[in-house]
Parts: C-alpha cells; structure tokens; sequence
C-alpha cells in the first residue's frame, strides 16, 4: 500500500493537525513563505514520491492567497511524483457563482475546478458545497460529505424541546438539508423566501408554514455576513416562533457577523469547524463549534484504503461522543463484518452453483 502523507496549508493548520493526529501520523514537513513582491512560496523537505497525498486547505481570510496556495502545492506533489494527490477542501471557495445570473456573468466555481485539475489534484474532497451540481464541475472524482452527521446529533443534545421544534430554510438553497433533518427527526418544515436585491443584502422574506408558539431551528450551509440569519430571525418572531436557533456548516462571520449575531434574538447558533473559529470560541456562549476533523479522517483513511466513502456515511451506527467526536470506526467494523458476511454468501453461492454443474455434468455424460 501506498505510503499516506497529510499536507498542510497555511488556512487552517490546527484543522490539519487534528486529522494528523486522529491517524495517528506526522505530517509532512514543509516550508512556506512569500517573495518579497508578495508571490508565494512553496518547499517540500522531503520525499513523497509514490505516496498518497492528501493536502488540507480550507479557504478564509486571504481566499486569493490560499488557492494559489492550494495550487502550487498540487503542483509541486505531482511534479516530486507522487501516486495519488487528494485536495481535502472543508470549505470550497467561489462555491457562490455556480451559475449565469445574467450573460455577463462567470461560473467561477467551474473555474477553480478546472485550476485544480491543471495542477495536477486527483481527488476532491470537501463538505456540504454550496449546491451540489458543482461535483458535476470536475473532470475528477469529487466527494461531498454532508454535514448531517454532525447537525443532527447536535439538535438532539443541545436543543431542549427538539421534538416540539420546526426547521425552517432561510431560502430555496437549504430547502434539500432542511427537509432531510426534519425526515429524520419526524419534525415539520417551513420555507422563507428571500428576496435579495444583491449577494448579502435581502430585502423582503415570506414565510410558508407555521411556526406560531414552537420553537424554530434555522439551517443553512454558510453565514457570511449573517444579514440573512438575522433577517430570518426576525420574520421567525413576527410569524409567533418562541425561540429561535441556527446551525450553518461554514461560519464565515464576514466583518461585524459575529457581534450582530451574539446581540440578535437567536437563542444559540452552530458551525463547524471547517474553518478557524477562534472569534467564537472566546468566551461567547451563544456559540457552539463541533469539530469534524474525525469525519475527514474516516474518509481520508476509506479513501486511502480504497473503501467505499458513502457506506461510512450510510450507517446508522456513528454517533457523538461527550467530546463532540464522531464514533466512526464501529461504524467502520460494522461495514467490514458485513462485507464479510457478504463475501461468504456469494461464496457459499458460487460454490453451489459449480457443484450443480458438476452433476448436471456427470449426468449429461451417462
């Protein structure tokens, strides 16, 4: 088997060494830095040639900076001959123009995966994109991990009266992950329809479906400037909510999101840590931070032991742990026994069916 290296951008390096740590490895010593004009640089300080290479680069602060970044590092893998290089993206960046608005328009979103093509990435993984069509985007196998695996555990432990509660989709975009938690939790659903004079800015939101006196549970992929968590927030009031929470996978918290949220009506509000948190881990209890990095470390080792990534996220047997960590290696084991068992069925088939023939044989020749 191929030996497995973990590589770290400069985004979210405590992220990095998290999954380095739940796989039990060291990562890859590099060295990074810039020119003096600004332009990156870039170093490997030893050998990955024949490896299986998995770099971690989540995109934040200095988007531009950190996909150049993630580019050059591809390049420099597939020029040192590495076998297999797998960009490992919790956040996608220009995940947002993923279609033409207006003929004058790009899909940038198309752009950044044709970029990381041409640097040489094999392999995309990353979580909950911005719409799932951009996985079409790729000339390359692109895994999106949901985040339910975390959202839902979350509602069940933190949420009190998450039985009597409501999930709402601040707009059409999360109507897919607001319709599946309330499936799986036997909850009601209701919509708001936005409508957004341009990117961050909404003007007017309507409301389909019934919120009076329950408390309501906002989900969404992203907060950037969070106008639309607020906005939401307050139509949620007006329509009768008791109370009102948010969960987002990617807290992006642009510019003044952070203070506008904790001084909103929201009672709590959840991200991941697919980007660094640090704003809302300073003492601010209306925030709550779940890591996932044990998530990415199961894919990472499915992916690196040529195993199914879907099956590890089919299984009904991962849940959370007191640390917030997800148990996904019984899950795992469990996956493995049954294939086991598969095996041995198919087998005991195929045997039997050679034996059959074997008589038929025999009496065909009498």
């Amino acid at each position: 088997m191929h030996r497995l290296v973990i590589l770290s951008g400069s985004s979210h390096p405590e992220f990095t060494q998290l999954i380095a740590e739940h796989l039990n490895i060291a990562e890859t010593q590099v060295l990074r830095g810039k020119f003096a004009n600004g332009e990156i640089r870039f170093e490997l300080e030893e050998s990955i040639r024949g490896a299986d290479v998995f770099i971690v680069q989540s995109h934040c602060g200095a988007v531009n900076d950190m996909l150049m970044e993630l580019l050059i590092m591809a390049q420099t893998c597939r020029y040192a001959s590495a076998h297999r290089i797998t960009a490992v993206l919790p956040f996608f960046p220009y995940a947002r123009q993923d279609k033409m608005q207006s003929f004058h328009q790009p899909i940038t979103a198309k752009l950044v995966a044709n970029m990381l093509v041409l640097a040489g990435v094999d392999h995309v993984l990353t979580l909950h994109l911005h719409a799932d069509q951009l996985q079409g985007f790729f000339d390359i196998p692109c895994d999106n991990l949901s985040a339910e695996i975390a959202i839902i555990p979350w509602i069940q432990r933190y949420l009190p009266n998450w039985q009597e509660m409501v999930i709402v989709a601040p707009d059409n975009g999360a109507v897919k992950i607001a319709s599946s938690i309330a499936a799986q939790l036997d909850l009601r659903m209701a919509l708001l329809h936005k409508d957004r004079v341009k990117p961050g800015e909404v003007r007017d939101m309507v409301l389909v479906g019934d919120v009076t006196g329950k408390p309501a549970l906002l989900v969404d992929d992203m907060a950037d400037t969070s106008r639309t968590l607020l906005f939401a927030t307050q139509r949620l009031i007006e329509a009768g909510a008791s109370k009102v929470y948010a969960v987002v996978t990617h807290g992006v918290f642009s510019g003044n999101a952070i203070q506008l949220l904790t001084e909103s009506p929201i009672e709590l509000i959840m991200c991941t840590n697919s980007l660094p948190q640090a704003a809302c881990d300073c003492d601010n209890k209306k925030f709550h931070v779940i890591d996932i990095s044990r998530v990415f470390k199961q894919c990472i080792l499915h992916m690196h032991k040529n195993k199914s990534v879907h099956q590890l996220f089919a299984s009904r047997s991962m849940a959370l742990t007191d640390d917030d960590h997800l148990q996904l290696e019984d899950a795992e084991q469990v996956l493995e026994e049954d294939l086991v068992v598969k095996q041995q069925l198919e087998k005991q088939k195929s045997e039997t069916l050679i034996n059959e023939s074997k008589v038929g044989f025999r009496l065909s020749k009498r």
